[in-house]
């Protein structure tokens, strides 16, 4: 029988945090993290783009007191420069992060605006196999009358690097329907070593940005570029859909909210108890107020106003259904 791997010595929690909705979200991730995850492996990195040309204005966190309150949660805020992306792509801030992490040593990469709702101590990694988030829609690619389909789409990116198409499948949904290929949610992935991984998504996403396959020729890739090198990269190092067990992230450990409305509209009753608890100590409450979307919704009930609109028993399957319900009622903010 093979053993099980060994458990490593330090775990890297990468999130990005700048100025604007992302700091204020770190806070919050910081605060559920320690809530949560009592083991001592994991630790929290805050990932900070630096002023630079690819920024228009300058990306780090402000005010101050909101910074000393992130690291007072025992989080790390460490620099990293934006070579490639920046305002005109800021989800490449997850890829470009990834190289600022120490070789060699295990990441978990969750977007900020995510909870921690239990101990990632618990959770069976295998670092060796990577993996990311399936909570997921079908959003790319978006399927053109007469253009490429699914397979031939997916087949060409597969074919640019090298990679076996076949073997990503999943042969037990139909042919060209999108949950038959690989593709991940970008809110949370990890690996053994942020700089393998970290390099060969930056290495792909350029390639696939700069020069894209001909079957792409339909296909949008802002905002999908992450999510459309994601699953390349997971293939190649040898991870895939079911490298973890299901249950863990975007279930009983991490809450993938998005933002305050949804996550009042969906989430358990836990996860809005949890969010009541952190921000409820009045210095980061004073903090916290000062992002509107916040101040309104979790200090001034609108969260729960929203809460009301929906039977969580009974939710539509798909996101747009009920951000839909939420604007018409008067309750969007982002």
């Amino acid at each position: 029988m093979a053993r099980p791997p060994a458990k490593p010595t330090v775990v890297n929690v990468l999130i990005v945090g700048q100025m604007g909705r992302l700091a204020y979200e770190a806070l919050l991730f910081a605060l559920s993290m320690k809530a949560n995850t009592a083991d001592p492996r994991f630790r929290l990195k805050v990932a900070e783009p630096q002023p630079g040309p690819k920024w228009q204005t300058d990306p780090t966190i402000r005010p101050e007191p909101l910074r000393d309150m992130i690291t007072a949660q025992g989080a790390e805020i460490i620099p990293f420069e934006s070579r490639h992306f920046g305002s005109d792509y800021p989800y490449g801030n997850k890829i470009e992060a990834l190289l600022a992490l120490p070789k060699g040593e295990p990441f978990i990469f969750f977007d900020t605006d995510t909870l921690i709702t239990g101990d990632l101590g618990a959770v069976p990694f295998d670092f060796s196999k990577p993996s990311a988030s399936l909570r997921v829609e079908g959003t790319w690619p978006q399927i053109e009358l007469y253009g490429p389909g699914f397979s031939e789409t997916w087949k060409s990116l597969y074919d640019r690097f090298g990679l076996d198409f076949e073997s990503s499948l999943d042969l037990s949904q139909p042919d060209e329907y999108w949950r038959r290929y690989l593709y991940f949610n970008a809110g949370f992935f990890y690996y053994k070593c942020p700089q393998v991984f970290g390099q060969l998504f930056l290495d792909m996403a350029l390639d696939i940005r700069n020069n894209p396959p001909d079957a792409l020729v339909c296909q949008q890739l802002d905002p999908w570029l992450d999510q459309v090198a994601l699953p390349l990269v997971i293939h190649k190092l040898g991870g895939g859909r079911d490298a973890l067990p299901v249950g863990y992230i975007d279930g009983q450990t991490s809450v993938h909210y998005r933002n305050m409305p949804l996550l009042y509209a969906r989430e358990d009753d836990e996860v809005v108890d949890l969010l009541e608890r952190i921000s409820a100590p009045n210095p980061v409450k004073r903090l916290l107020k000062e992002y509107e979307p916040f101040k309104r919704m979790i200090f001034q009930n609108r969260g729960h106003k929203v809460r009301a609109l929906f039977d969580r028993d009974h939710l539509p399957s798909r996101e747009q259904p009920i951000r839909q319900r939420i604007k018409k009622n008067g309750f969007w903010m982002v």
